[in-house]
């Protein structure tokens, strides 16, 4: 990141305790005046060649731009490491990005997920569009205001690197290229704050109508809302679509969690629809659908954490089997056909809470996991032990990699969609850092850092983000990668992946 003086501090909000909400702040944008430093003429060619580019000698010049570069502060800040000084502030390096935007909404959302879309897969023409769902955190005293966001994000140009006068020619092709980002939304009326959200998409029962997309939100009152959300996306493409207040209502209200929670995840394998939700009991539910609509939690649930479960992750290729991650310190595989409903597998993979995980979806053997600490973990899961009435204690087998890279919270973590060696990480440090585990750690080249201490080979790149609370990889657009935090959304390409 480059660092700059800031001519205002920002108004940026505190880091949010257990039970606050964020408040709402208005920030207004000025655009000063550019001068021109060619605006001076010359009599002569002569006179041009004497007087340098800016009007004095060369040597003048040079030597006060050497007395400049020499009171500037050179070295590489590092955000969540290093701390900025009063009166500064970060602005991205742009030449490091393909895209780059930043969208703002009335209240923060704390959870979204991306809705897969037709415009095709691999994609790599701009401007870009990306469909997503979204749930508020509205401040307590206006939770009137919450809402479940269907949204469309479109005019997602490319980085404008500047052009020559030799590529005039090409304006007009580059119009839509260079338009400018627009959000929509569609709302959904909400109760409470979201506490996470997770969309599955289904294939279209004939060709002439769309894919039905459903959602499950899982609010702060423990209450877990299902939605079909299909007329909302469908609306943005159909001009003159009326949404009607019973398309808002949810299909389901699920109120088997005693106690709010922050796990969600669908079956990727179940056509009629699968979900998983997991509360600060420790308690995980399984709710199915059926063919005509009906949602149905089973009665009992699944136990053996100790503490709250944090998340949770289907198997990509085993319809009856998924991962929990808890504030315990362990993540636990399961097997539903357990009568049991005890897990498979235990193993303590931190000292601290296990905030997140994330299964690969290439390499099915391979499961990641993000600590309280900071850290975050590989693991090889043909090397876990299965648990028995016997010997019930958790293992800890060794990870296959461990970073920690972040001194903050891990507070997302997700695998590549097609590659996998690639990671994307968010923290409480306020980045999100995108990793190649592919990285030799004994390849003498990848050991240059640039003289960077402290920064590891397999790092590929780190975008700043304030508050960053989770990330997610584009599905259909490739190195595309959304997150969201305290500031609104962020969706960026780089150049590294």
């Amino acid at each position: 990141m480059a660092k700059r003086p800031a001519e205002e501090p920002d108004g940026g909000q505190d880091s949010l305790k257990a039970g606050q909400r964020p408040v709402q702040t208005d920030n207004g944008d000025e655009a000063g005046a550019f001068e021109d430093e060619f605006e001076d003429e010359f009599e002569s060619e002569d006179e041009i060649f004497e007087a340098g580019v800016d009007g004095r000698p060369d040597e003048e010049r040079e030597a006060e731009e050497k007395r400049d570069a020499m009171d500037m502060d050179q070295r590489t800040f590092i955000p969540g490491r290093d701390k900025l000084a009063a009166g500064e502030s970060l602005s991205p390096d742009t030449s490091t990005y393909e895209m780059l935007h930043n969208l703002s909404t009335t209240w923060p959302s704390l959870s979204f997920d991306i809705v897969p879309d037709q415009l095709g897969d691999n994609r790599k023409a701009y401007p870009a569009t990306v469909y997503a769902v979204a749930g508020t955190q509205a401040e307590s005293r206006k939770a009137n205001q919450n809402e479940l966001m269907v949204m469309k994000l479109s005019g997602l140009s490319r980085m404008d690197r500047g052009k020559g006068d030799e590529d005039s020619d090409e304006d007009d092709e580059d119009d839509d290229e260079n338009a400018d980002p627009i959000l929509e939304t569609k709302s959904i009326p909400l109760p409470s704050t979201t506490n996470r959200i997770r969309a599955r998409q289904y294939p279209p029962q004939s060709s002439s109508k769309p894919p039905t997309t459903l959602t499950a939100t899982m609010l702060e009152d423990s209450d877990v809302l299902i939605h079909d959300v299909t007329p909302h996306l469908t609306s943005f493409d159909t001009p003159g679509t009326t949404i009607t207040p019973q398309q808002c209502k949810p299909l389901a209200t699920l109120k088997m969690h005693r106690t709010e929670g922050y796990a969600v995840d669908w079956s990727p394998l179940v056509p009629q629809g699968k979900l998983l939700t997991g509360d600060n009991n420790g308690k995980i539910f399984v709710t199915l659908g059926t063919e005509g609509g009906k949602w149905t939690p089973e009665n009992r649930p699944f136990t053996g954490h100790q503490s709250s479960v944090e998340d949770l992750q289907w198997s990509p290729n085993e319809r009856n089997v998924f991962a929990s991650a808890s504030s315990d310190g362990t993540v636990k595989v399961w097997d539903v056909r357990s009568k049991s409903h005890k897990s498979a597998v235990s193993v303590r993979v931190s000292d601290t809470d296990v905030n997140v995980i994330s299964w690969s979806r290439q390499t099915t053997h391979l499961l990641a996991s993000g600590a309280d600490d900071g850290q975050w973990a590989v693991w090889d899961l043909r090397q876990w032990k299965p648990s028995s009435d016997s010997s019930p204690s958790t293992s800890e087998p060794k990870a296959v990699a461990s970073f920690n890279f972040h001194k903050e919270q891990i507070t997302s973590i997700e695998w590549h969609p097609t590659d996998d060696s690639i990671m994307a990480v968010a923290a409480g440090d306020n980045t999100l850092t995108l990793w190649d585990l592919a990285v030799e750690l004994d390849d003498e080249e990848s050991k240059d850092t640039a003289g960077v201490q402290g920064w590891p080979p397999q790092l590929l790149f780190l975008h700043y983000m304030e508050m960053v609370k989770e990330c997610h990889w584009h599905p259909q657009i490739p190195g595309c990668v959304m997150a969201t935090g305290d500031g609104g959304f962020g969706i960026f390409k780089t150049i590294s992946v």
